[in-house]
């Protein structure tokens, strides 16, 4: 990719080679496609075979995840995080170093068949360094894409699906024009980086608009206001696809957020079906128009009268996606490790109804007396025990060092004869009483 910029700027700087002309620049044009089109046809043969280690950017819960469902397959990993005991690495090698070490990214490179990532705001510098000496079969291109919310709206618009209408912002001024064009509420965000609701502002009122500037252009990137969709449901789908091509999706999940962080996605979604048909569709266009390889979450907004609209892009395994632990055939760890290494994807179909809850800091300690005890329910105030229910609790704790409010510190998958009673048991529950579902 560097070298193709490099040789659009000789070409429209006019530079010269060789005997003064500039013929040659089109045979280097016409070898970097052939070139180029090598590295594709190799790229899509090429299978990292199970007993090969697979290097993971970031050592969080994600790549813990990947690791487990990998090691069944029979592949090692070796994960490269600041933390030490990371919850990767204590599943796995690690490489105790910041993802901008360029040393460290090194020797990823040198211990690692393949490399992948667990989380998209990697470093351009690394990423490109890993691409040169190692395997990186998700490129840099997609992260480049993915990490910017402009450029990603812009993706998603070319593969033919909808997004909010939005504006890039560069000045209080421009954010005051944006807001009469598209009308408020608006969301104001940084166009890098944010998550769970960081960078982000809802502006309700012109008074907020001040405000808001202010406290987002502190981060020193650009800004996107985007026009704010009055949805009913919020919706993701997990797709697949691997370096050969293939491409498969998950069932669609509808998901909860509280105070803008993930609560509780369930499965299946409750919507009609030609929305789940729809939402698979554009789930799988977005990732075949991106050659995307390995996962790409795609968030989705439905409006009342059943128009999709796509919100987010992410590059990995998803939160939204963690359902498929128990609830699928293949899981999306064992599926994102099935496509990074170009191996046929497994069976993505939902073999049981679900809801996946989110433990956070504030659910910590209760989710683990329920572990010890067996009980979930608040029998010492007379009520029925929920695991009455027709409900599996399955639990997932990701080892995180020190535990905090709002804070992901794992998940729980209720496997259940209807949604309906898994959401009747995180209700009966004392644990996450104070949140809405």
């Amino acid at each position: 990719m560097i070298r193709r910029e490099l040789l659009g700027s000789l070409e429209s700087s006019g530079t010269k080679t060789g005997d003064g002309k500039a013929g040659s620049t089109a045979k280097a044009r016409e070898a970097e496609a052939a070139s180029g089109k090598a590295v594709s046809a190799e790229r899509r043969e090429r299978q990292v075979r199970p007993g090969a280690t697979i290097g993971v950017l970031g050592g969080g819960q994600l790549g813990r995840m990947m690791a487990l469902a990998g090691s069944n397959l029979g592949y090692r990993f070796i994960a490269l995080d600041p933390t030490p005991e990371s919850p990767c690495g204590q599943v796995a090698e690690q490489i105790v170093a910041g993802y901008g070490d360029k040393e460290a990214a090194r020797e990823l490179a040198k211990r690692a068949d393949v490399i992948t990532y667990e989380f998209e705001n990697v470093d351009a510098e690394v990423a490109a360094l890993l691409e040169q000496q190692s395997y990186v079969p998700q490129g840099s291109r997609l992260l480049y894409t993915t990490q910017h919310r402009l450029r990603e709206k812009r993706a998603v618009e070319a593969a033919g699906a909808r997004v909010a209408p939005y504006a890039e912002i560069g000045s209080e001024e421009e954010l005051r024009e944006a807001v009469r064009r598209l009308g408020l509420p608006a969301v104001l965000k940084t166009a890098t980086g944010g998550y769970d609701g960081k960078g982000q502002w809802v502006i309700r009122s012109d008074e907020e608009i001040g405000p808001a500037y202010a406290e987002l252009s502190r981060a020193g990137t650009e800004l996107v206001l985007e026009q704010f969709i009055p949805f009913v449901k919020e919706l993701s789908v997990i797709a697949a696809r691997s370096p050969h091509g293939e491409i498969s999706t998950f069932p669609v999940a509808e998901n909860i957020h509280v105070d803008n962080i993930l609560h509780l996605s369930i499965v299946p979604a409750r919507v009609q079906e030609t929305v789940l048909r729809e939402a698979e569709r554009l789930a799988a266009r977005i990732a075949e128009s991106m050659e995307a390889v390995g996962l790409l979450a795609v968030e989705m907004f439905l409006t009342e009268n059943g128009e999709l609209f796509v919100n987010e892009l992410a590059p990995r395994p998803h939160n939204s996606g963690h359902y498929t632990m128990e609830a699928c055939a293949t899981s999306q760890f064992e599926q994102h490790v099935r496509a990074v290494c170009n191996l046929p994807l497994g069976d993505p179909a939902l073999r049981t109804p679900v809801v996946m809850v989110n433990v956070l800091g504030e659910h910590l300690d209760a989710v683990k007396e329920a572990v010890v005890t067996g009980r979930w329910g608040a029998e010492a105030e007379g009520g029925a025990d929920p695991a009455g229910f027709r409900v599996i609790p399955k639990v997932h704790l990701y080892g995180k060092n020190g535990s905090a409010p709002k804070r992901k510190m794992g998940h729980v998958n209720l496997l259940c004869g209807d949604v309906q009673d898994g959401l009747d048991f995180i209700q009966q529950t004392n644990i996450w009483r104070n949140q809405n579902s």
